[in-house]
């Protein structure tokens, strides 16, 4: 019988003593879906400018006479004012994050989609990025270097509510690790 006990208690169960509970093959999804418009306000204001300009065109040519511009000159312009606004949402729709406790799938792609897997296992270092912008509309940049032969480089831009998942990866690479016995050996080079 041991001085401990909890572990007479297991004993008495006949539960083996283990210094770990043991790995949980479920999947737990920590986010999922498109990166945050509002994460990405630079392209939107520069799309948004030149909506304005193109819309200022024809206003200013029918007040001056720059040059002549046929009269569906406007519709051309609202057409591709409309155009110009929807750049930006359709560039973020375009793509699709589903992280995981084990894995990260990055998908993009409008009509053709393009999905890379990146195991938690193979990401080496994360860097988190958050501007004083992303700081107010609370969405950040999370960067993640592995040694992952297709995706050695993962950019997740515009991610609501970053830092907890930040936090949760860092934690979690370390566990994926820990359970398939991967170690990090220093060459010294």
């Amino acid at each position: 019988m041991s001085q401990n006990p909890a572990a007479n208690n297991a004993s008495d169960r006949g539960e083996e003593e283990r210094p770990h509970k043991p790995a949980d093959d479920r999947e737990q999804v920590y986010f999922e879906g498109s990166p945050l418009l509002r994460g990405d306000l630079g392209r939107l204001i520069m799309f948004a400018l030149i909506a304005a300009i193109l819309v200022a065109i024809p206003i200013l040519d029918s007040k001056y006479h720059w040059f002549p511009m046929p009269g569906w000159g406007w519709i051309v312009a609202i057409a591709l004012a409309a155009i110009c606004l929807l750049i930006p949402y359709l560039m973020i729709k375009s793509v699709r994050y589903r992280i995981t406790n084990y894995r990260i799938d990055f998908e993009r792609g409008l009509v053709s989609k393009n999905i890379d897997t990146l195991e938690l296992w193979h990401v080496e270092d994360i860097h988190f990025h958050q501007s004083i912008i992303d700081r107010i509309v609370n969405t950040g940049d999370i960067t993640i270097l592995s040694h992952d032969d297709t995706t050695p480089r993962l950019e997740l831009f515009g991610v609501p509510n970053p830092r907890p998942l930040f936090e949760n990866l860092k934690q979690r690479v370390i566990a994926v690790k820990r359970q398939r016995g991967v170690i990090k050996m220093d060459t010294g080079a």
